[in-house]
């Protein structure tokens, strides 16, 4: 075998041809964005919220990102969620139109932007993690703080991804909080959140790959374990392309 294959050699070398061997690209690994629609008004909401939470302790290191959004429509019927936010039942709407679906609902789950389902099905969540964390993928996404102030962040961007459909979409989010809720479907039971987001903002990239954004802040949004998760995302389908997080510290906030 080896004088065979010294004698292949001697007749490529005559042949002046030259191999040039490059390692394999290495593949990408996958991220997985978990996004929770959830109410403190909702009885069918606190077993999505446990359920975020115990992927939450899962997931420690591992690319999975998670944000549980709190609905306003549920405060007119017993409960007025402590977190709610209009804007948090605008994104669920848009992510109805994205994927075709005739209504929203609590607790609803979306993965990466492109499945849904409900929000307290842990073997469908498990799946969906798993499928997103296995896919490769091309995109990449960095941030950084440029200035932090008592109103404001400054962030800068850089990705690969010059396409003018897509948007870059910042959110600011609470690691923990309890509740005793007073009224309504959930009366008398105390209530544990992860991940609560406190507000975000989508910005329009116009197709430029670096840029920077100035995201408002509140200090009542703001603890020592406050982080930022940023994300690429299709505007025209919903799909999430690449995602980065980075912890801001309230001492610096006036």
């Amino acid at each position: 075998m080896k004088r065979k294959v010294a004698y292949f050699l001697i007749i490529l070398s005559s042949m002046s041809l030259a191999f040039v061997l490059k390692p394999a690209r290495p593949i990408d690994k996958g991220f997985a964005i978990v996004e929770l629609f959830t109410s403190e008004g909702c009885s069918s909401c606190p077993p999505a919220d446990v359920l975020l939470a115990k992927i939450e302790k899962e997931s420690k290191d591992k690319p999975i990102y998670l944000l549980a959004y709190h609905v306003d429509y549920w405060d007119k019927l017993g409960w007025k969620d402590t977190f709610s936010n209009p804007k948090n039942s605008a994104r669920q709407s848009q992510y109805a139109n994205w994927l075709n679906l005739n209504t929203v609902y609590t607790p609803q789950i979306i993965v990466n932007g492109s499945k849904e389902f409900v929000g307290s099905q842990e073997n469908t969540l498990r799946s969906a993690i798993s499928s997103a964390l296995s896919e490769q993928q091309s995109n990449t996404l960095e941030v950084t703080v440029e200035k932090q102030n008592s109103g404001s962040l400054s962030l800068s961007y850089r990705t690969g991804e010059s396409s003018p459909v897509f948007n870059l979409v910042v959110a600011l989010v609470s690691p923990t909080a309890t509740n005793k809720i007073a009224r309504g479907e959930n009366r008398g039971r105390i209530l544990s959140h992860v991940q609560i987001v406190r507000k975000f903002e989508s910005f329009k990239m116009n197709g430029k790959e670096n840029g920077s954004v100035n995201f408002l802040l509140e200090k009542e949004d703001l603890n020592d374990e406050a982080e930022v998760i940023a994300f690429l995302q299709n505007v025209k389908n919903g799909k999430i392309a690449a995602v980065t997080k980075l912890k801001i510290k309230a001492p610096s906030i006036n």
